[in-house]
């Protein structure tokens, strides 16, 4: 069975980690978006302030099936 997906591109934030950043992306995303099946992180970067990590930003792609109503 073959399905057909669209991709949405969200960033998302994190004062912890990255893996934070990517949580967080994705569940704000899926409140809105259904039947996420993937992502791909296509970059990351972060803020610095006062010479330490203050946040991480994550750009991703997320694969999302389109219903086959």
């Amino acid at each position: 069975m073959a399905n057909t997906y669209a991709i949405s591109k969200v960033v998302g934030t994190s004062e912890k980690s990255i893996e934070d950043a990517i949580d967080n992306a994705i569940d704000t995303a899926s409140k809105s978006i259904k039947n996420l099946d993937w992502f791909e992180v296509i970059e990351s970067r972060g803020y610095i302030k006062d010479n330490k990590v203050a946040y991480y930003q994550v750009s991703l792609e997320l694969g999302f099936r389109y219903d086959k109503s």
